[in-house]
């Protein structure tokens, strides 16, 4: 089994020497083995101890109480991690509006703020098509809803479009590129949290609405056919993962 002194730990951890000796101080991290001339070994356990605590300091979770968490003879590592993810996902989620706050006020304060004319809005769409998709979407979805998201579209600066636009296609190369992992997977999972955060441009969807958004990804022909253009059978995949944050993210909110 492979040991760490305590300069490897804290580069491999991205720590300092001087942290990981307080920890050892209080008790919260000690080394499981010490070398003859007395140096700190760190074995496999003791990187496991080192991320719970790093990740509760995440948490903002004082020293001490991460230390009786983690000599309760009940701590389960295996739950934990699965509340830490849940949690930072949260977290991530939350930072990703505040990011979105800032970039459209920065947009606003910097950029032409000219409204988007029609052409603009619908480039590339013959008329008769921008009539369906119109009438569809009042249709499909509540008729305030569809109201709300045009009224913030209509608001938009043309920079804030093109940026909107460049984010949404971000995202979809992004899931495309990791469409053949499990809808669950953490990195899959970051990137629907920023499709989400895309959406709330437009309106906030409940968990209900984006999971039926998933599925009219892959029941639409049209928006099927969008997706499927960047991979194969992204559409699905899509669905799968936005249902997955649908049930873990924000049923629990």
């Amino acid at each position: 089994m492979r040991a760490y002194s305590i300069s490897q730990l804290a580069r491999l951890a991205g720590v300092s020497v001087r942290m990981l000796h307080h920890y050892d101080q209080i008790g919260l991290l000690r080394p499981s083995a010490r070398t003859a001339a007395g140096y700190r070994l760190y074995e496999e356990q003791d990187l496991l101890r080192l991320q719970q605590i790093l990740f509760f300091k995440e948490l903002d979770l004082p020293l001490g109480e991460i230390g009786r968490i983690l000599d309760d003879p009940g701590f389960d590592q295996l739950r934990a991690l699965e509340q830490h993810r849940q949690l930072l996902q949260q977290r991530m989620v939350r930072l990703t509006r505040l990011l979105n706050t800032i970039d459209r006020t920065i947009i606003k304060l910097t950029e032409d703020s000219m409204a988007l004319s029609d052409e603009e809005l619908y480039e590339g769409f013959a008329k008769e098509q921008i009539e369906r998709y119109q009438r569809e979407a009042r249709e499909m979805y509540d008729p305030a809803l569809v109201a709300e998201a045009e009224r913030r579209v209509r608001r938009m600066s043309k920079e804030q479009w093109q940026a909107l636009k460049a984010e949404g296609d971000e995202v979809t190369r992004g899931l495309a590129a990791l469409a053949d992992r499990d809808p669950s997977d953490p990195e899959v999972q970051a990137l629907i949290a920023r499709h989400y955060a895309w959406l709330e441009h437009f309106y906030t969807p409940t968990a209900e609405v984006y999971r039926g958004l998933g599925r009219l990804y892959v029941e639409h022909p049209e928006f099927r056919a969008t997706y499927d253009r960047y991979r194969p059978g992204l559409a699905a995949f899509m669905c799968a993962a936005m249902a997955y944050y649908a049930d873990t993210v924000l049923a629990s909110k």
